[in-house]
C-alpha cells in the first residue's frame, strides 16, 4: 500500500513571476543586459578595422620615410644586392628603429635588396610590386613569407623623379591582434560596471514600484480596477476625483446625475464643467469644512472633500433634495400644530362667547357672530382664489395666510395680483413662493404693524412675483449673499439645516432663463422680486374693464347687521 503523499505545498515551481515588483526588475535586467552587450559588439565592430587601419598608415609612414632617403636610392643605382650592402644596412637600421616587422627595398624587377633574412636578398618578392612601381602607395593585409602583416608600399624615386624601385614596410598582425584583444578586458571592465549600476538603478526603482502597488500582482490590481469601476458606478452617492491641477479624473453615474454633466467631462479643468458658484469652490476646495451645502440644478447637495497625497482631492456627494424638503415640511408642520394649537384655544374662546349669548337668549347676537366668524375666513380664501387661479398657488397662498396670521402677521395679495391657471411648472412655482413667504413671514414677525405684500400677475408668458415684507430689511452690502447657500441670519431648525431657500429660489429661477432681485422697501423691509419667463403656457386672456365683484362686500357684514339688529 502506498504511503499518503506528505501534507502541505508541493515543489515549488519556477515560472515567470506574478508581482510586479518582480516581473519589472526582471524585464529592466533584461533590457539593460541587452543594451550593455549591444553596445559592447558595436564598440568592438569597428575597433578591429580601426586598429587594421592604423596599422596599415603606420607601415605607409615607415615606407615614406625610408623613401625619402636620396642615399637608398643612390645606393640602389650604384651597388649590387648584399647582406653586407648599404641597402641592407640601412633598411635594417629603419626596422629596429621603428619596430617594424621588414623593411625590403627592391629594384625595378622586384628583386629585394634588403631583408630580416639575409638569405632572401636577391631573389624576387614573393607579393606583386606593380602598383609600387607604376608610382602609386598601397595600403593593404597580406600574407608574405614572414607571414600575414598590414602593409605600406611606396615608389623610391632617382635624383629626377625617375621611379627606381620601392619600399614595402610590414608590421606584425599579431601585434595588430593582440592590441584588439588587450582592450577587450578594460571594455568588459567597463561594460560590466554598468551593467551594475543599471541593474542598481533597475533594483531600486522596482522597490518603490514594490512599495506604490502593494507588492501586488498584475491579476491583483485589474481584479481591484475592476472592482473599484463597479463600486463607484452602483453606489449612490456621487464621487469626484480631481487631479493636482484641478483636472476632473473620475466622475461616477451618480455625480454626473447630481451635477447635470455627462461622461465627457473627465479630463478637463473643473472650471470648464461648472459655472462659477458654491458648488465649484467645494469641489476645489476655496470652501472649507464637513457637510458643505450646495445647490446644483435644483438639487441640494451635501459634499465633503479629502485631499490626497498627490495634491488633488476626492468629493463626496450626497443628495439631500428630499430631505430637505421633508424638513421644510417638517417645519411647516410643526408652525402649522402650533397654529392649530392656537385656534384651539380662539375656538374654545368663540364657543364659549357663542354659549353665552345663547344662555342669555341673544338669538341674532349669536348668529351675527357666527356669520362674522365665517364670513372672514370665506372672504379670504374666496379673494386668493379669484386672484390666483392655479389651485396649488392659491392653496398654498390660503395656508400662508392662516399661519402668518396666527403670528401676527397680515398676508395680503396686491390689487395688481392676477395669475391665470396656464402656469408650467406649478411645483417650481410653488416653491418659489413659499419659500420667500417663508422668510417674509419670519422677518416682519413681531415688528410693528407686521405685513406681507405679495404681487403675482402675468406679461405674456412671463410671471412676475413680488413679495415685501415690513421686518427690518437687507444691507445691501449682503445683497449678494443672501443668495449663497448655508448662509443665513437664523436659528437652526430642526433638521439642524439653514440657508438653502433663497439659493433654491435662484437655483429655480435660472433654470427657467429668470432671475431674482432683493431692494430695500420704502418705509423698511425687503422687496424680492423673481422674473420667471416662459413660465405660462399660453397667452393670458386680457382682464375685463370692469371691476372684479368682492365676495365680501355682496353680503352684509357684520357691522350692518349688528347696526340693524341695534
Amino acid at each position: 500500500m502506498n504511503a499518503p503523499p506528505p501534507s502541505g505545498r508541493g515543489p515549488r515551481r519556477f515560472g515567470w513571476p506574478q508581482r510586479v515588483f518582480s516581473q519589472v526588475l526582471l524585464v529592466q535586467l533584461a533590457i539593460i543586459t541587452g543594451v550593455t552587450v549591444l553596445v559592447t559588439g558595436l564598440f568592438l565592430a569597428p575597433l578591429s578595422s580601426q586598429l587594421d587601419d592604423e596599422a596599415m598608415r603606420r607601415a605607409l609612414a615607415v615606407a615614406q620615410s625610408a623613401a625619402a632617403d636620396s642615399g637608398i636610392a643612390e645606393d640602389l643605382r650604384t651597388t649590387e644586392p648584399s647582406a653586407l650592402g648599404p641597402v641592407q644596412s640601412a633598411a635594417e637600421r629603419i626596422r629596429r628603429a621603428t619596430g617594424a616587422e621588414y623593411v625590403v627595398v627592391m629594384d625595378r624587377r622586384g628583386v629585394r635588396w634588403s631583408h630580416p633574412e639575409a638569405d632572401r636578398i636577391g631573389r624576387v618578392v614573393s607579393t606583386d610590386p606593380g602598383d609600387a612601381l607604376r608610382g602609386r602607395e598601397v595600403m593593404e593585409i597580406d600574407s608574405g613569407t614572414l607571414g600575414r602583416s598590414a602593409r605600406g608600399k611606396v615608389p623610391l624615386r632617382g635624383p629626377s623623379g625617375e621611379v627606381v624601385g620601392a619600399v614595402s614596410v610590414g608590421i606584425e598582425y599579431d601585434s595588430v591582434r593582440a592590441r584588439l584583444l588587450g582592450a577587450i578586458p578594460g571594455l568588459l571592465a567597463y561594460a560590466g560596471t554598468a551593467l551594475a549600476v543599471g541593474a542598481l538603478a533597475a533594483y531600486l526603482i522596482s522597490r518603490r514600484l514594490q512599495r506604490q502597488t502593494h507588492d501586488l500582482a498584475f491579476s491583483d490590481i485589474s481584479a481591484l480596477l475592476t472592482e473599484r469601476e463597479a463600486m463607484l458606478h452602483s453606489i449612490r452617492e456621487g464621487v469626484v476625483a480631481l487631479d493636482g491641477t484641478g483636472r476632473v479624473r473620475l466622475l461616477n453615474d451618480e455625480a454626473q446625475r447630481l451635477l447635470g454633466l455627462g461622461p465627457e467631462a473627465a479630463g478637463r479643468p473643473l472650471e470648464e464643467v461648472l459655472e462659477p458658484g458654491r458648488t465649484a469652490d467645494v469641489l476645489a476646495g476655496r470652501v472649507v469644512g464637513e457637510d458643505l451645502l450646495a445647490v446644483q440644478v435644483g438639487r441640494v447637495l451635501l459634499a465633503n472633500r479629502m485631499e490626497t497625497a498627490d495634491g488633488g482631492a476626492v468629493v463626496t456627494l450626497r443628495d439631500r433634495t428630499e430631505l430637505e424638503r421633508l424638513g421644510r415640511e417638517l417645519d411647516s408642520t410643526t408652525g402649522l400644530i402650533d397654529a392649530l394649537r392656537a385656534q384651539d384655544h380662539e375656538h374654545a374662546n368663540r364657543l364659549h362667547t357663542l354659549l353665552g349669548l345663547l344662555e342669555l337668549e341673544m338669538h341674532e347676537d349669536a348668529m351675527e357672530f357666527v356669520t362674522e366668524v365665517v364670513g372672514v375666513h370665506r372672504a379670504t380664501a374666496e379673494q386668493v382664489t379669484e386672484k390666483v387661479r392655479d389651485p396649488l398657488l392659491a392653496a398654498l397662498l390660503v395656508g400662508k395666510a392662516t399661519v402668518a396670521a396666527e403670528r401676527g402677521v397680515a398676508l395680503r395679495l396686491t390689487p395688481g395680483t392676477l395669475l391665470p391657471d396656464r402656469v408650467v411648472d406649478p411645483r417650481g412655482l410653488v416653491t418659489v413662493v413659499g419659500n420667500l413667504v417663508d422668510n417674509a413671514t419670519d422677518a416682519a414677525a413681531g415688528s410693528a404693524d407686521a405685513r406681507i405684500e405679495v404681487e403675482l400677475r402675468a406679461e405674456g408668458r412671463t410671471v412676475v412675483l413680488r413679495v415685501r415684507d415690513s421686518g427690518p430689511g437687507v444691507a445691501p452690502e449682503q445683497y449678494a449673499s443672501i443668495f449663497t447657500e448655508g448662509w443665513s441670519t437664523k436659528d437652526l431648525p430642526a433638521h439642524g439645516k439653514r440657508g438653502l431657500g433663497l439659493p433654491l429660489v435662484r437655483r429655480l429661477a435660472e433654470r427657467q432663463g429668470g432671475s431674482v432681485d432683493v431692494a430695500g422697501a420704502d418705509g423698511g423691509g425687503a422687496v424680492f422680486t423673481v422674473v420667471l419667463p416662459e413660465a405660462l403656457a399660453g397667452p393670458v386672456e386680457p382682464p375685463s374693464s370692469e371691476p372684479v365683484p368682492d365676495p365680501a362686500a355682496a353680503r352684509p357684514t357684520s357691522a350692518t347687521t349688528r347696526g340693524e339688529s341695534r
